[in-house]
């Protein structure tokens, strides 16, 4: 080969060579693995979703004394609940799949029910206070799957949301022991 041959064949960028024309490489893990790490954080994702809304409603029927109270916590909740949703669904897309989307998907996938606009502010934390006993098993039943696949970023992210939902728990619970 002569020295201008050689020249020509030389990648001028990192997106010349063969390798970055290729179709995207997966992250290490299997198929199989890929769908078990996406169908339990869709799980969670449909969990969250029906969870978020209920939050929404709730926010926006609270009536009584504690309305000032809970009308803001209620906001902090929902706020909180559509980050970690969106990260959910990214994570989800970082593995090459789809996340649920729909309300239809979101309502057939969850356990977690929707309820009536006509509770008591009472009834709306304990509502509150169920889901978050349902998201933290979701949660746990990711954290053990990530962990067993080496997907510690999933992993270490439902982590925090464990922690959080934790606390809030603890203080909603102390909330409804006046």
């Amino acid at each position: 080969m002569s020295k201008e041959e050689e020249i020509a064949n030389v990648a001028t960028t990192q997106l010349d060579n063969n390798l970055a024309k290729a179709k995207p490489v997966k992250m290490g893990w299997s198929s199989k693995q890929v769908t078990e790490i996406t169908k339990c954080l869709n799980a969670l994702l449909a969990n969250y979703s029906v969870h978020y809304q209920k939050l929404r409603s709730f926010h926006w029927n609270v009536k009584g004394s504690d309305f000032f109270d809970l009308h803001e916590k209620f906001e902090l909740q929902y706020t909180e609940a559509l980050m970690h949703i969106d990260a959910i669904a990214e994570r989800i897309r970082i593995f090459g799949e789809a996340p649920l989307s729909s309300l239809k998907q979101y309502l057939h996938a969850s356990e977690i029910k929707e309820t009536s606009t006509e509770l008591n502010s009472d009834l709306m934390v304990r509502e509150m206070l169920s889901d978050y006993t349902i998201l933290i098993k979701y949660m746990e039943e990711v954290v053990s799957i990530c962990s067993h696949h080496t997907d510690s970023g999933t992993e270490s992210m439902v982590k925090g949301y464990i922690n959080k939902i934790e606390k809030h728990h603890w203080m909603f619970s102390a909330f409804l022991a006046r």
